[in-house]
């Protein structure tokens, strides 16, 4: 069998890349994440290259600065009271396409700083497939192998081929395959790593590597929901261009699209993680999916069958941060939320699951500065 090469195109530069910010100012991490809340930034760094970002990295370190690696501000709740040390910003927006074969599909490279979303909008106008599923993820390309993350039956630990990355520890870059990622269910050892180091890990991610099909259609459908929107049979597949309409479509039903105009997109997405326990352990009609040896619940079938429906909370903060009235799994800033009120009504939704069915619920987010 022979395998066709296909000459690489030129980078595709979409541009420089910005945080998914709600305003015009940089003092505060209201500023620079997607659920609007936070306190003040003491430094910012806002990196143009590679070297820009090791470079505030490495010196924070030998300073003793915290520093923390901002990308979409889409999965970050940070204190009221802020943050103390060095925030830094990759800015690079730009994809290459590496290597175009018949047999190994398109293996690409994006900079850490592009928005995820413009990354897979790119693969599916250039006929690759392996994506599709994710898209309207809000967030950078960076962040992706760090949460491993996933929607609608993909995960991008599928798709992954490679990760550059700088190794605080060791002071040099170098290049982390999938087997030494250790990505698990919106979990890697990138993040885990985050326990000791800090803010941000012992590896700060400047690029990723993809490899996709060579396909305008999608991979097989893998999620009832998605299906049931396209009117098909789970298995089957779709044009991308189609499937990405009807996720985008999924995804603006739920308020997970980001639309300044819409209060309910002003969070982080899904705030607690979909729980994985025995069987034995999952309430009668729950929903469960066979995890390994263990079961996957849906954690928004838990928040509304414990009595916390859509909309749920605003008795707590005088109506500042309710659950999103689209799906009960988002956290909303209604307006004028600190942290503080998006901590305490998490905190009530996660005691009444517990107190109605034994399941402790997992953020996803990361928080920084307080403890849920």
């Amino acid at each position: 069998m022979s395998c066709s090469i296909i000459e690489p195109n030129e980078p595709v530069d979409i541009g420089p890349s910005v945080p998914s910010t709600r305003r015009t100012g940089e003092s505060t991490f209201a500023e620079l994440t997607t659920i609007a809340t936070g306190g003040p930034v003491r430094e910012l760094v806002r990196a143009t290259t590679e070297e820009e970002i090791v470079d505030a990295v490495r010196d924070a370190d030998e300073n003793g600065i915290d520093v923390l690696v901002l990308g979409g501000g889409s999965n970050l709740l940070v204190s009221d009271q802020g943050f103390e040390g060095r925030v830094v910003i990759d800015t690079r927006n730009q994809i290459d396409q590496l290597q175009i074969s018949g047999c190994g599909g398109a293996i690409l490279r994006g900079t850490a700083g592009t928005p995820w979303d413009e990354f897979v909008n790119v693969s599916i106008s250039q006929g690759w497939n392996g994506i599709e599923a994710m898209s309207g993820i809000p967030g950078s390309l960076g962040a992706t192998p760090v949460q491993n993350v996933g929607a609608y039956g993909q995960e991008v630990s599928e798709t992954i081929y490679s990760v550059r990355i700088y190794d605080r520890e060791k002071k040099k870059r170098t290049d982390m395959v999938p087997s030494e990622l250790g990505l698990s269910y919106r979990n890697s050892k990138l993040k885990e790593s985050t326990a000791e180091w800090g803010a941000t890990g012992r590896w700060v991610v400047l690029s990723v590597t993809y490899q996709l099909g060579l396909a305008t259609n999608s991979t097989p459908i893998a999620y009832k929901q998605l299906a049931d929107a396209l009117g098909v049979d789970v298995g089957q597949r779709v044009p991308t261009v189609d499937l990405r309409a009807a996720v985008l479509d999924l995804r603006r039903s739920k308020g997970m699209v980001l639309d300044d105009s819409d209060r309910d997109t002003y969070s982080l997405g899904s705030f607690f993680t979909n729980p994985i326990v025995t069987e034995d352990r999952i309430p009668e009609g729950a929903p469960k999916y066979a995890h390994g040896d263990l079961f996957k619940t849906s954690a928004a079938w838990l928040i509304d069958h414990a009595g916390c429906a859509k909309g749920f909370g605003g008795e707590l903060t005088d109506g500042r941060a309710t659950l999103s009235t689209k799906h009960t799994l988002a956290l909303t800033n209604r307006g004028g939320a600190s942290t503080g009120d998006i901590l305490t009504l998490a905190r009530q939704v996660r005691s009444r699951v517990h107190d109605a069915f034994g399941i402790e619920l997992v953020n996803e987010p990361v928080i920084l500065g307080e403890a849920l």
